[in-house]
């Protein structure tokens, strides 16, 4: 009797123990195509088009992972889902892109984004486009806190397989898109500080140039100043 007791016991134990709630997926590791290089291993599908395959690393609590390559000259994305870490796609030749990795998890709502790499498909290109900039700080989302003389410091990181960047130009305003050009900086000059009001949005990008004449665009990013 006792030991039914027990078993009786330990049964309504267990079965008003809440189960641990599905956890959000962890973002993924891009590996291939590498950041800022020329992709030469596609394989050739016809004149303008090669087949890439893109490689990343397993995230943990994920279901599927949504590829997402963008071609930097006409803004067109494709979209593929994924239950694998790498997939095969036809993209243009001689061609800058831009890529990254979004993993989901069936049971949860959230998603996790991997960094954002851009790449140039080989193709037949005497010379290159500058990569667009990437942001470093703040990125979209951040909150900057303001230093002692009411500023913040807008960091960016610029590459071009050239490597004949003429210089950068900085947009900032209050205003999206920003439309005020603030400052042309050299090639070695990546960093910038602004003058800013707490509790205030600013939003912020970056032009690539090079000597040859063209350029590349970072994207609007945004930031509350605190």
């Amino acid at each position: 009797m006792r030991i039914l007791g027990i078993i009786i016991l330990t049964f309504f134990v267990l079965s008003c123990k809440k189960s641990d709630p599905p956890k959000p997926p962890g973002s993924t590791q891009l590996s291939y195509p590498d950041k800022n290089s020329e992709c030469t291993t596609g394989i050739s599908i016809s004149d303008t088009s090669s087949e890439v395959e893109f490689r990343w690393s397993t995230a943990e609590n994920t279901d599927t992972y949504t590829l997402s390559v963008t071609n930097q000259n006409t803004g067109f994305t494709q979209t593929t889902n994924t239950s694998a870490t790498k997939l095969k796609v036809p993209i243009d030749k001689g061609t800058p892109y831009t890529w990254f990795v979004v993993t989901k998890n069936n049971k949860v709502s959230e998603t996790s984004t991997s960094d954002k790499w851009a790449f140039y498909n080989s193709g037949f290109v005497s010379a290159f486009v500058p990569f667009p900039a990437e942001i470093l700080f703040p990125k979209i989302g951040d909150n900057a806190f303001i230093d002692l003389n009411n500023e913040v410091t807008l960091d960016w990181s610029g590459a071009d397989l050239d490597n004949d960047i003429d210089g950068y130009d900085l947009y900032f305003s209050t205003s999206k898109p920003p439309t005020t050009l603030l400052v042309s900086t050299t090639p070695s000059v990546t960093e910038q500080k602004v003058t800013v009001e707490a509790n205030t949005i600013y939003y912020w990008k970056v032009i690539t140039k090079d000597k040859e004449g063209n350029t590349s665009d970072s994207g609007v990013f945004s930031f509350k100043a605190l």
